[in-house]
């Protein structure tokens, strides 16, 4: 595999190697499909915004008044562009995540009182059993090498797959995830088609070479909505409380085919986003062992004699949020949105044309040299006496079409790095992950550290 980032000796994290050069159309699609930061002009991280053309004319923003614009004040001219849907729709369908203008707002209604934080606190319990789990599981490879993405994966999945099917049903897990990760692999790539701005509807290479690919998770999910409408639930989840709810202005409620797509967003974007988060920032907590042990010392002082941390612990734990919110910000899980105009606008003085692609490269934007202060650093310490501006760190985006699961995201994300803090020390092996972005920005080659359950006493010494 092309190496296509950099680390500094210097105590700089690994970085993505963004181009310094105009790229043509191959270029594009060769970069594209191998690593999207790859398009992304390192010119990107100093100035607030870039337009460049590759058969249509495009623009990068950087610019907080102008991405505010994009995502919150002119939102309605900003849909998701027309190879986000042709990349996403086969798989998620016309759900929250893809829908637009009155159909995403009533779905929006209905979803938005799932996440409410009574909610939230309800599920916590899921949340701490998986992370034990993955804890005991951890733990057999103390002393040695192992990938923590790959478990990451695997304690979100768990947490996931539980909070949605804790009222009855039940699919292979292992099998939605192969299904999962087909997808992604397969159709969820850009083509030469998508370069050239051919309709949705022309078929791309990819789709005619793997037609079952997003089918097989169709399959599952209906199967998944037809028992629990047939059997009802033996307790309230994720899944029944999309089921119950209704558009409290028109009294709409969800049919199959949207329970169906809804259900596999919150499977796909809720599990793998947040796995991402935790993989890199168990990579920087043992790049920098420093952070680690302060984090830990923060677990260990409030967690005491609990095993794993609730919903009641997690305001006393500012530094291990602090240590999630900078991971996110290095590595953004969603590191690259792309919006189509749909009528001429205004960004940075510069005038946006009907059916040019607006791109918010959220890489670039976190290590602008303009917004922030040691931009490739991680420097946890940032997000605890001072908020960044709001348009500068946009790890869930923001406006009216902020993640709706972004409460779900942090808590579990605390949850479970409290819980292996307090078990477990992560030491560097000098493996380097690749940041590699196709949809989400994985760690290319996966996160190898060296494990070591804490002994007797640890707590001790960590105070």
């Amino acid at each position: 595999m092309r190496d296509s980032s950099e680390s500094d000796p210097q105590g700089i994290p690994v970085r993505a190697k963004l181009t310094r050069r105009p790229l043509g159309i191959l270029s594009t699609l060769r970069a594209a499909r191998r690593n999207v930061l790859e398009i992304v002009p390192e010119l990107a991280t100093r100035q607030p915004m870039i337009t460049g053309r590759t058969v249509r004319r495009w623009h990068m923003i950087m610019h907080p008044r102008a991405l505010r614009r994009v995502l919150r004040d002119n939102v309605g001219n900003y849909p998701r562009s027309v190879t986000s849907k042709r990349i996403l729709e086969p798989g998620v369908g016309h759900s929250l995540f893809l829908a637009e203008g009155a159909e995403w707002r009533w779905q929006r209604r209905t979803a938005a009182p799932i996440f409410s934080q009574r909610n939230l606190v309800s599920l916590a319990p899921v949340m701490r059993q998986a992370a034990r789990r993955s804890a005991d599981r951890i733990a057999a490879h103390s002393g040695s090498v192992t990938d923590l993405y790959a478990e990451m994966v695997a304690v979100t999945f768990d947490i996931i797959c539980s909070v949605t099917l804790a009222g009855g049903g039940s699919f292979d897990r292992d099998v939605v995830h192969n299904a999962i990760n087909g997808y992604l692999k397969t159709v969820a790539r850009l083509s030469i088609l998508d370069i050239f701005g051919a309709p949705r509807w022309v078929p791309r290479p990819e789709t005619l070479i793997h037609p079952n690919a997003a089918r097989r998770l169709h399959r599952i999910a209906d199967a998944v909505v037809r028992q629990r409408a047939a059997e009802g639930a033996d307790t309230a989840d994720l899944l029944d409380l999309l089921i119950g709810s209704t558009d409290p202005e028109t009294g709409r409620r969800m049919n199959q085919v949207e329970l169906r797509d809804n259900l596999l967003a919150f499977i796909v974007a809720g599990h793998e986003t947040t796995a991402l988060a935790l993989a890199w920032t168990l990579y920087l907590l043992a790049f920098d062992p420093d952070a680690q042990e302060r984090a830990r010392a923060e677990v260990f002082r409030v967690l005491r004699t609990s095993d794993t941390a609730g919903p009641e612990h997690l305001d006393a734990l500012p530094y291990t949020r602090a240590v999630i919110e900078e991971a996110m910000r290095l590595y953004p899980p969603a590191a690259f949105i792309a919006r189509t105009a749909e009528g001429p606008d205004r960004l940075c003085g510069r005038v946006i044309e009907r059916g040019e692609t607006v791109m918010l490269p959220i890489y670039a934007l976190h290590r602008h040299r303009l917004w922030w202060e040691e931009p490739d650093a991680f420097r946890p310490e940032r997000f605890l006496n001072a908020r960044p501006d709001r348009f500068t760190y946009l790890p869930f985006a923001d406006g009216p079409r902020i993640c709706i699961g972004a409460g779900f995201a942090m808590m579990e994300a605390q949850i479970v790095l409290a819980t292996l803090l307090r078990r477990f020390r992560f030491e560097s092996v000098g493996h380097t992950p690749e940041p590699l972005l196709v949809i989400t920005l994985r760690p290319g080659g996966g996160v190898r550290l060296k494990v070591s359950e804490l002994g007797p006493g640890a707590e001790s010494l960590a105070a």
